[in-house]
C-alpha cells in the first residue's frame, strides 16, 4: 500500500524533471517508468542506465511505499488534471488510483523491485557554483562537444577545478571552447573529470537562472550534480582528453577587434548561398579596419564587408560558416578580440579586456586558390 497527496503543479514539475532521464524505449519496461518513493516526502526518479535524475517534492504521505509508473502515461495524466491537490493510492496488486478535483484515473503500476538502483557517488571531491553561472558555462561550451563516438572522451566536456576556479573545455576536432569562472569554495583540493555532453544538457535544464548554489561531487566512476531538490548522477567519461593548453597557439601576429553582433550578421548574410547540398567556406580577407566576407556556390555569390578595428594585412582565410558563427554567438561579450596568424592557422577568439573568461578556437578551411 502507498498513499499520498500533493499539489498538481509540484507533482507535474517533478515528473517533468525526472522524465528527462527516462529511457524512451527499453527492453526493461521499468526503465520506461518513473520510480516513486514515498516516505516523509515524495521522491521521483528517472534512470536510463547512463544518467539518473532524482527529485524531491513536498507531499502529504499517509502510507509510505514504492512503485514504478510509465513515465509518459503518468505525465500525461497529471498534466491534464485540474489545478488542485492530487490524491494517489496504490494497493498491493499495484493498481493505482489518481484523483484530482472531479477527475479520476486507474492505472497499473510496476513493481519497484524491477527498478535498477541509481549509482551511489562517494564524496571524494566537491565544489559549489551558482546555478546561473553553471548553466551559462555549459551553454557556452556545449556547442563544441564532439558527437563523434570514435573518441568517446570528447563527447563530453572537461571540468578542471583548481584554486583559480573552474575551467570547462570542449573540443570536436574543428573548434575548441573554454570557459573559466572563479569559484566560491572547493573541498578536497584540485580535481578534474569529463562529464558526458548529454548529461550536461540535462544539468543545464535543471539549473535555474538563480544565484543559489549547485554542488558538483566527483566519485570514483560517477559525478553527482545537486541543484535545489534535484540530483543528477552520470557516468564519468574515461580516456585522455586533449592537452588543450598546448593545442592553442597564442603568439599570433594579427589582432583585430570586432563587434560580435555585426560580424555574426555579416557571416549570416553571406551564408545565404550555402546549404547542405551546396557547401562552401566563407572566405574572409582581413584588411585595414575591415573584413571582406564572401561565399560562392551553385546558388550564387554573396559578399559583405564588416567594419572592425585593427589591420589584418590582407590575410585571406576560410572558415566553415557554422563553426565561426557559433563561436561568436556563444561568446559572452559584445566585442571580441580575434587573433590570427596565417591562412592555415586557427583563429582565436577572446574577450577584449579584463579576465580571459572565455577562449574559442576555430580551425580554418583550406581555400581553393582565388576563383
Amino acid at each position: 500500500m502507498m498513499k499520498f497527496s500533493c499539489e498538481k503543479v509540484l507533482l507535474q514539475n517533478a515528473i517533468a524533471v525526472a522524465s528527462r532521464a527516462v529511457a524512451q524505449k527499453s527492453s526493461i519496461p521499468a526503465l520506461e517508468g518513473l520510480l516513486l518513493h514515498a516516505d516523509h516526502q515524495l521522491t521521483v526518479s528517472g534512470y536510463n542506465m547512463q544518467t539518473g535524475i532524482r527529485t524531491r517534492v513536498g507531499a502529504d504521505v499517509t502510507e509510505s511505499g514504492n512503485i514504478v509508473l510509465n513515465a509518459r502515461l503518468f505525465g500525461d495524466i497529471i498534466r491534464r488534471m485540474p489545478d488542485d491537490v492530487v490524491t494517489f493510492t496504490a494497493d498491493e496488486k499495484l493498481m493505482v488510483h489518481l484523483s484530482c478535483g472531479d477527475a479520476d484515473f486507474d492505472i497499473l503500476g510496476l513493481s519497484a523491485a524491477d527498478y535498477p538502483d541509481l549509482p551511489e557517488v562517494e564524496d571524494e571531491y566537491s565544489v559549489s557554483i551558482q546555478q546561473k553561472v553553471l548553466r551559462a558555462m555549459i551553454e557556452e561550451v556545449a556547442f563544441a562537444v564532439s558527437t563523434n563516438e570514435s573518441r568517446p572522451v570528447h563527447t563530453g566536456a572537461l571540468f578542471e577545478i583548481s584554486d583559480t576556479g573552474l575551467a570547462m573545455v570542449a573540443v570536436d576536432g574543428f573548434r575548441l571552447a573554454i570557459r573559466r569562472e572563479p569559484l566560491e569554495k572547493i573541498e578536497g583540493g584540485a580535481f578534474s573529470f569529463v562529464a558526458p555532453g548529454s548529461a550536461l544538457n540535462e544539468v543545464k535544464g535543471i539549473c535555474g537562472d538563480v544565484e543559489d548554489l549547485a554542488a558538483v561531487t566527483l566519485g570514483k566512476r560517477h559525478i553527482l550534480f545537486e541543484v535545489g531538490d534535484t540530483e543528477l548522477i552520470c557516468r564519468r567519461l574515461e580516456g585522455e582528453f586533449l592537452d588543450y593548453k598546448n593545442a592553442i597557439p597564442r603568439k599570433n601576429p594579427i589582432t583585430v577587434i570586432a563587434d560580435t553582433k555585426a560580424l555574426i550578421e555579416s557571416i549570416d548574410r553571406v551564408s545565404v548561398v550555402i546549404s547542405d547540398k551546396l557547401k562552401s567556406p566563407v572566405r574572409c580577407i582581413f584588411d585595414h579596419d575591415k573584413v571582406i566576407l564572401s561565399a560562392k556556390t551553385g546558388n550564387g555569390e554573396a559578399k559583405d564587408v564588416c567594419r572592425l578595428s585593427g589591420d589584418g594585412g590582407a590575410l585571406e582565410i576560410g572558415f566553415n560558416n557554422r563553426y565561426l558563427m557559433e563561436a561568436l554567438r556563444y561568446a559572452p561579450a559584445d566585442t571580441v578580440k580575434i587573433e590570427l596568424n596565417t591562412g592555415v592557422s586557427p583563429a582565436i577568439i577572446v574577450p577584449v579586456e579584463g579576465e580571459e573568461n572565455f577562449l574559442y578556437m576555430v580551425l580554418p578551411v583550406r581555400l581553393k586558390s582565388a576563383e
